[in-house]
């Protein structure tokens, strides 16, 4: 047999013994990804938080909002309420669908009232609008006919925003704030 004839079977032999990883490759590998899901699951959890902030912001801007530029354009009065079976006023569950109505609804039912939009429920763990329950209420020149007052939005999360209604109908977001 010529010496060369035995290296080439030794070399194949040796090529093709060789599939798949070691079980130091293995280990190595898991390592790396057990570090690298202790990192990113935190932080995908405060993205994931500070994105139910902003939508419940932007669910309650966008109705006042609404409500607001309906009063000045039909120059009559707006008033955004929660309402849970979209026949009355649900006095102070601002988790509720909140309601546009043209109109005032008075004590609380607004199934004689023309409703305008209709916005979704929140996922927020509580929503608290002043402590009298009384709806939101824009005059015809946009400003809301009580004082003005705050949303606190709780998240599940541990976060609160504070959306403010200003005496003259604007809308302003203050920073989130985390407790535990």
């Amino acid at each position: 047999m010529p010496p060369g004839a035995t290296l080439r079977n030794r070399t194949r032999r040796a090529v093709t013994s060789q599939t798949g990883f070691t079980l130091i490759e293995l280990l190595v590998a898991m390592g790396v990804l057990a570090i690298m899901a202790t990192w990113a699951v935190p932080s995908y959890q405060q993205f994931v938080a500070r994105n139910e902030v902003a939508a419940e912001v932007m669910r309650i801007r966008t109705a006042l909002a609404m409500a607001r530029n309906a009063a000045i354009t039909r120059r009559t009065t707006v008033t955004v309420c929660p309402s849970a079976d979209r026949l009355t006023c649900s006095s102070g569950d601002w988790t509720a669908p909140l309601v546009v109505i043209e109109g005032r609804a008075k004590g609380g039912d607004i199934s004689d009232s023309e409703i305008l939009k209709i916005f979704d429920g929140s996922h927020a763990t509580s929503i608290t609008y002043r402590k009298d329950g009384r709806p939101i209420r824009y005059g015809m020149l946009g400003w809301p006919t009580s004082h003005n007052g705050t949303f606190r939005i709780c998240m599940k999360q541990g976060t609160e925003t504070q959306v403010i209604v200003s005496n003259l109908g604007r809308v302003s977001v203050k920073n989130t704030q985390t407790f535990h």
